[in-house]
């Protein structure tokens, strides 16, 4: 989308100095200002339209629209995908090129950035979590102490017709994950300790949401009892490996950043768990079963079975799920040690890497230009995708500042 779009060709520009680029990127960020929400992020389109646009309540709204107005129009700002975070992260880069510019372009997009961060902690449930989706109200911390998540003896086997589910402490689609990385990226750039605190908060929520033995995975979401619950008609309160892995990885990540090894403690007992409960190589449900721990699959009509031979083909309920490569991240962070690790982490920045990396891409670049049409584009069966375009250009920014490394 936009963020990512707008990342790419601000990257073009770092590794070519082309202000052309930089233009592009500034043009991104305008568009994003221009529909960030009152509620401080992004959902998953800006619809421009003058007619349709006045559904949602933007943050340039604010103080202009009469209350009765304003509480009619669409304020939800999205977790869900990495829509906010994405969008935060494309204008906190943009930020760090453009620096102190006084011009009112540059100043909106501080604006927005500083605006939408405060919006993120404003998100926080008092317990650490978020939700999939915020709309600006404030939390009361008696509905959300600290509390661990829990396996109930019964659990419903269909969903109930009315759940705010949006509202749930939810890791699906890294909701939280990606808050947290935001957070510490936030807390890198600008030093202020509010984001990193925020950020251990989320770490501390996601400890108390690794479920007991002898299931000690996560599930995608949570309700506000702190047990595993419904989402959509084919996401039902179960363990998830794909969540599990992913939190192994956010936790190691907060480790690092903070050196507080109290992070580390729930992975072990989540990789055993992992571990006895592939169903194939490098292969895992999505969903098992609270106490049995039986893999759970949906057929086409959305009934919960435990066979997985008519899923529907539009959901992931089979997977790798990344598991390998972040049991293997734990183990040479702590192979290495926490210092070791993050020298490192540092030198594969260093010239002579980026060297390497450039020299091991080439014969991928000439391909990629090969591949560009009489025009100068990627087309694909008669369409220009954003995926292959930011895919294509970031291999080309990789060997253009690998190649200028060595000069």
């Amino acid at each position: 989308g936009t963020p990512s779009v707008g990342r790419v060709f601000l990257r073009a520009y770092e590794v070519t100095g082309d202000k052309f680029y930089l233009d592009a990127a500034l043009d991104a960020a305008r568009a994003l200002c221009w529909g960030q929400l009152e509620s401080g992020g992004w959902t998953y389109y800006i619809d421009f339209s003058p007619k349709w646009s006045q559904r949602w309540y933007r943050r340039a709204d604010k103080g202009i629209l009469p209350l009765r107005e304003a509480s009619g129009r669409r304020n939800m700002t999205t977790f869900d995908d990495n829509t906010t975070q994405s969008a935060l992260r494309f204008l906190m880069a943009l930020v760090q090129v453009i620096g102190s510019r006084d011009d009112e372009r540059s100043q909106s997009i501080r604006d927005a950035m500083e605006y939408g961060l405060q919006g993120l902690l404003r998100a926080q449930y008092p317990n650490g979590a978020w939700p999939q989706c915020y709309d600006g109200r404030h939390y009361n911390p008696q509905n959300h102490p600290l509390k661990r998540a829990w396996l109930p003896k019964n659990w419903l086997r269909k969903p109930p017709k009315h759940r705010s589910y949006w509202l749930y402490y939810t890791f699906n689609d890294n909701a939280i994950n990606d808050c947290i990385s935001t957070l510490l990226e936030a807390y890198r750039q600008f030093g202020r300790y509010e984001y990193l605190e925020a950020a251990k908060s989320g770490g501390e929520f996601i400890i108390m949401a690794q479920l007991p033995e002898p299931q000690p995975g996560w599930a995608q979401q949570y309700d506000f009892d702190m047990k595993p619950a419904w989402a959509r008609k084919f996401e039902p309160p179960a363990l998830c490996s794909a969540v599990t892995s992913r939190n192994i990885r956010t936790l190691v990540d907060l480790y690092l950043a903070t050196g507080d090894e109290k992070y580390l403690k729930p992975i072990p007992a989540a990789i055993a768990w992992l571990e006895r409960s592939q169903i194939a190589p490098n292969l895992w449900a999505r969903f098992y079963e609270l106490g049995t721990n039986r893999p759970l699959y949906f057929n086409r009509k959305y009934e919960l079975v435990y066979t997985d031979d008519d899923l529907p083909t539009h959901y992931s309920f089979k997977g790798s799920y990344g598991v390998r490569s972040n049991i293997a991240y734990y183990r040479e962070v702590i192979s290495l040690g926490r210092d070791k690790y993050l020298q490192r982490r540092k030198e594969m920045r260093s010239s002579k890497a980026l060297r390497r990396r450039a020299v091991s891409i080439k014969e991928r670049v000439r391909r990629i230009i090969a591949s560009l049409d009489e025009k100068g584009r990627w087309v694909d069966d008669g369409w220009i995708t954003t995926s292959r375009f930011i895919s294509n250009v970031r291999t080309l920014c990789d060997y253009i500042e690998g190649m200028h490394a060595t000069h």
